[in-house]
């Protein structure tokens, strides 16, 4: 490993050393990959370099050990620096981990209400808010493309888009079944009922970045519409594409203009389409799943949140909190920690094996 950190800091030298030269400032695009290597570098060598003062740190407190007057504070910085040791070197084994190349995507979140009738629809209706407003306090941007509302202010169906630094690399362990155990509203006996809603992350793509032939969509247009039939507006600007092959079928009709409601709906398309692919590849090689929290699959049941005894739990990972009203209201934060560091863990098992 650190002889190929030794590399690595030359990369990232020879980077920072052109990005100071008068040529590269007059090529824009060169520029900007130049000082994005040097970005992605920067915490790795940062890591390396701490590794090696640190190493240096030991070998020097080692030659004081037989010093009678700095014996005892030569033991104690040994004893400092080998913790710093084994701390640098797990960050490092970490951040030179394969990183997922769709971590600086936004995403496109589907959910769907499940079993459970109207109570389902209200829970899908939840997760959205609880989505929603952890993308608003991480400072990201929510946009629907396509919602689906019963006459009880509950949701069918939603896609919805969220633009943001990390919002993959945040969002990605979501996939998954979602189940819920509560009294319904619409019961009135006071019996708990158990429901579910079906959640979907994919990355977003554009439409250059996999291949759809044209001649396979089916293009309609129609007025958009809310619960119950109402109209939203006068214009026929809702799009409806339906890749025929695979008979995937994508509307958008959050936006006033056809065009955007197109584009969107293009984009959403070719997420699903391209994680359709991901997904039969993965199944393919079921072994790499070993190295992952979770399989993405949508039929995974992934979490519970028990409204009653307040608590939610994440089945994955066997997490449980006590804090079920502030996740609902957007925090994320602890569970999603835990799912990033139990993947870290399991991807470090793999390498060490």
């Amino acid at each position: 490993m650190f002889e190929k950190m030794e590399g690595i800091e030359e990369r990232y030298v020879a980077a920072q050393g052109k990005l100071e030269t008068p040529e590269v400032y007059s090529d824009p695009a060169a520029y900007a990959a130049l000082a994005r290597e040097v970005k992605e570098l920067t915490p790795v060598v940062e890591a390396y370099r701490r590794w090696k003062g640190l190493r240096r740190d030991l070998e020097e407190a080692r030659e004081l050990l037989s010093d009678p007057e700095l014996g005892a504070m030569a033991r104690e910085e040994m004893e400092s620096a080998k913790a710093g040791i084994d701390a640098a070197e797990r960050e490092l084994k970490l951040l030179l981990l394969p990183k997922d190349p769709n971590d600086g995507r936004n995403v496109i979140i589907e959910i769907r209400g499940g079993v459970g009738g109207e109570e389902s629809a209200l829970f899908a209706s939840d997760l959205y808010r609880m989505y929603s407003m952890y993308a608003e306090a991480r400072g990201w941007r929510t946009e629907i493309a396509y919602i689906n509302e019963t006459e009880l202010g509950g949701i069918k169906e939603i896609s919805f888009l969220i633009e943001g630094e990390g919002a993959w690399s945040r969002l990605k362990f979501e996939s998954g079944v979602h189940r819920v155990q509560r009294v319904p509203v619409t019961e009135s006996s006071g019996r708990i009922q158990t429901s579910a809603a079906t959640v979907a992350v994919l990355p977003e793509l554009e439409e250059l970045e996999f291949q759809i032939n044209p001649a396979d969509l089916q293009i309609d247009t129609f007025r958009s519409t809310g619960a119950g039939g109402q109209k939203v507006n006068k214009t026929e600007s809702a799009i409806r594409i339906t890749h025929l092959p695979t008979g995937t079928v994508v509307e958008c009709q959050d936006e006033r203009s056809q065009y955007k409601n197109k584009d969107r709906a293009m984009k959403i398309l070719v997420s699903r389409l391209a994680d359709s692919e991901r997904r039969k590849r993965d199944a393919a090689v079921a072994a790499e799943r070993r190295s992952q929290v979770g399989s993405g699959d949508r039929s995974e049941r992934i979490r519970t949140y028990n409204f009653p005894q307040g608590r939610v739990t994440d089945h994955r990972i066997n997490l449980t909190l006590y804090k079920i009203e502030q996740v609902m209201n957007g925090g994320l934060d602890e569970i999603i920690d835990a799912l990033i560091m139990a993947d870290q863990a399991e991807k470090l098992k793999g390498e060490d094996a």
